[in-house]
């Protein structure tokens, strides 16, 4: 018997010794790693990814082993295995999505971001948002105001229940002088962008503040292809200039520098005289040690006339066109300049720490009018809203990797701080943008927001969990400068559980539940006047879904999704601010699909359907204004057709209640947009035209009281910013 133990030891004991490892490097045909390489062992199914200096570990592994190695953009390799530490290098190809593994990770959404991009890159701010399946947006200013945000059954307002960040800094405004979470993205310059990460719902430890419907982070790109100088011009006295300059490029260095500038009159009738610039500039260094420094700045201003929302009656009774203004003095300025730095640290291929660290000067200043003479019948209603702030932040985050038994474990923990010192927040009665008839509001504050988090996931096999906590302290103050009351301060903690499965039955097929908690500031001001009551009002939700892969060029992903809020907001026209209502819960299905037709065409398409209620009104009067019941976007793209490329896309909102017992209603559309592009050696000469078919739409919509100059009574009805009509802009593009 004792022999037979110890043949079984033997045989144990060989068997862990053949059982080897895989490492090494994968780089590009320059030499420049390349993270997020796919390896798999085609015996043992064993699978790895590279991290961002492009370095692996492929765990069971035996001699003679087939080893593949793949990444979207580049031709696959095969390897024998071999126990010294490899040097891989890829050579590019046309994008295949035969390429693509869905089962990646707990964002699922991530494989979806990554084709987009690739088969349907971007030329406007405006487009970087709509990467998002299902989410849809509107401007009601002409091009100058954060566009207003649509997602899941949301109307976000400018991004009240969206997380937005660049690089790791945030693009939400909290406490902001128009609205909570305000995200104005126009300062990111689209070309520069190189990766889009985004899921939905509250099941992120990493994501905090307003991360509710989702969030999305936008990453630059660390060195550029080639320099590039873009003009551009179209309808309405539109002009762009673009350049793409690269100043180094090496496999160790890089740096460039992207410059942008936008004039367009618009197609109102009271000329926008819009005008925006846009610098950007970026520089990495790999050290030798395979450190990784990052250091970027940007600055951006932007100024414009805007003719606001209008009255459907105004048009009906033939006082204005659908293009006209009741008050053409609404517009504003505003900018923002940002610094960005960020240190990873590599201490092993298993152990990384990556802190950054940013910076950034905003000013604000908008006149709107939404009720006319409802308040002034002699002046106007027009209102300012204006604000200076600086914010500061930094984010440090530790990540190590774990054997346990046969079982991988990752443990990522997180520590940040965010710091906003907004200077003369003010809400004033204005005309003319001129003159200031009364300060309503008028005061600064500091609000801070500490937190940490502790992110686990324990694979084993198939089978993923992900257990993960965020707490966060946010500290409020307010000194109202209208009064002689003292400084106001509130502070609250809240914790953040989550927790996600993931079964991966092979690379492509993914199936996962997710749960998580997540919240929402509120406004400091309407916190210190609620003395503290429900300031972080919470979100909890649920996602069950797939990602599948059910042939090579096609992916299909789905999911049934249930969001509850504690606590709304709603958006209060005739005062230009947000204020705090009750609960809501929502349900829904998320539907997708990328299917790759040929080598060079590609369709898309996303859908969305939501049930939303208000919990605290009665049946029939608890309808949520504005939010989306169906949406749906889907298109062709073209990508590599010989010199040619290109693509159509269309989207359709639905038409949904305006208010909460459905008796005004905000009516939907369907819109299709086109490009074409053809590259003849460094020139490459464009189409772009919006609203193809000059259909007829209003791009944003609401519910408003107001009284116009004539009127002896007010009258409550849809008031909307008409969409851009059929309009054909032409670009060249050359390379060197």
């Amino acid at each position: 018997m004792k022999y037979l133990y110890l043949s079984f030891f033997l045989f144990i004991a060989l068997s862990s010794a053949l059982a080897q490892d895989f490492k090494g490097v994968v780089l590009n045909s320059d030499s420049i790693p390349v993270s997020g390489v796919y390896l798999s062992n085609l015996r043992s199914g064993s699978h790895a990814h590279t991290d961002e200096l492009g370095m692996f570990v492929l765990k069971n592994n035996k001699p003679g082993d087939s080893i593949r190695i793949s990444h979207v953009g580049y031709k696959p390799v095969k390897l024998s295995y071999r126990q010294e530490r490899v040097v891989v290098k890829l050579a590019g190809s046309a994008f295949q999505l035969n390429e693509v593994i869905v089962s990646e990770g707990i964002n699922h959404l991530s494989t979806v971001a990554a084709v987009d991009l690739q088969t349907s890159p971007v030329s406007s701010s405006q487009e970087l948002l709509r990467k998002v399946p299902g989410l849809f947006i509107g401007q009601h200013a002409g091009g100058g105001k954060a566009e207003q945000l649509f997602l899941r059954g949301f109307d976000l307002d400018h991004g009240t229940d969206i997380n937005i960040a660049v690089d790791g800094m945030p693009v939400n405004m909290v406490s902001h002088a128009h609205g909570q979470g305000y995200a104005d993205l126009h300062f990111l310059i689209p070309e520069t962008v190189g990766q889009i990460d985004f899921d939905k719902g509250p099941y992120h430890a990493n994501k905090g503040n307003l991360a509710t419907a989702g969030y999305v982070a936008f990453e630059t790109k660390d060195r550029l292809d080639n320099s590039s100088i873009t003009l551009e011009a179209g309808k309405f006295n539109t002009y762009k200039a673009l350049g793409l300059f690269n100043l180094v490029n090496t496999t160790k260095q890089a740096a460039y520098l992207a410059a942008d500038y936008i004039k367009t009159d618009g197609y109102f009738e009271s000329p926008q005289n819009f005008k925006r610039l846009n610098l950007f500039g970026k520089y990495g260094v790999n050290f030798a040690n395979g450190d990784k420094l990052s250091f970027s700045a940007s600055t951006f201003s932007s100024k414009w006339n805007a003719s606001g929302q209008i009255p459907q009656r105004a048009v009906d009774e033939g006082l204005i066109t659908r293009f006209g203004a009741i008050d053409s003095n609404e517009g504003g300025e505003t900018g923002r300049t940002n610094i960005n730095v960020q240190y990873s640290t590599y201490f092993n291929a298993a152990t990384w720490l990556k802190t950054s660290a940013f910076y950034s000067r905003y000013r604000f200043e908008l006149y709107s009018n939404f009720t006319f003479f409802l308040n002034d019948p002699v002046n106007g209603d027009q209102i300012k809203q204006k604000e200076d702030r600086n914010i500061l932040g930094f984010e440090s985050v530790l990540n190590k990797k774990y054997t346990v038994g046969k079982a991988d474990l990752t443990l990522q923990g997180g520590v940040g701080l965010r710091y906003d010192d907004v200077n003369g927040i003010e809400l004033s009665h204005t005309t003319n943008r001129t003159t200031t008839i009364d300060r309503l509001m008028l005061g600064n504050i500091n609000e801070t927001n500490g937190y940490g988090y502790l992110n686990a996931e324990y694979e084993m096999g198939k089978l993923m969990i992900n257990p993960a906590v965020r707490v966060d302290y946010l500290n409020f103050r307010y000194a109202d400068l209208l009064s002689n009351a003292a400084v106001s301060k509130q502070g609250k903690a809240t914790l953040s559980p989550k927790l996600n499965f993931l079964y991966n039955q092979n690379k492509d097929l993914q199936f996962f539940l997710k749960l998580g908690k997540g919240f929402h500031s509120n406004d400091t001001r309407v916190v210190v006047a609620q003395q503290g009551y429900k300031i972080l009002p919470a979100a909890y939700g649920a996602d069950l879904g797939t990602s599948w892969k059910p042939a090579e060029r096609l992916i299909v992903n789905a999911a049934l999704w249930y969001l509850y809020l504690q606590q709304e907001f709603v958006y209060v026209g005739d005062e230009g601010v947000v204020e705090p209502s009750g609960r809501t819960a929502r349900k829904g299905v998320d539907l997708g699909l990328r299917y790759q037709l040929t080598n060079w065409l590609f369709l898309n398409g996303d859908a969305t359907y939501t049930h939303g209620r208000s919990l605290d009104n009665p049946s029939g009067e608890n309808y949520i204004p504005l939010a989306p019941k169906f949406t749906f976007t889907g298109g062709l793209s073209i990508k590599d057709l010989g010199r040619f490329s290109g693509g159509i896309r269309s989207r359709y909102l639905a038409s949904r209640p305006a208010n909460e017992d459905n008796s005004i209603v905000a009516k939907g559309y369907f819109i299709t947009d086109g490009n074409v592009n053809y590259s003849i050696g460094r020139f490459t000469f464009g189409v772009v035209t919006d609203n193809i078919f000059n259909t007829r739409w209003n791009e944003t919509q609401f519910a408003t009281e107001s009284r116009l100059q004539n009127e002896a009574a007010s009258v409550e009805e849809i008031h909307f910013t008409p969409g851009t009509p059929f309009s054909i802009r032409a670009s060249v593009s050359v390379r060197f």
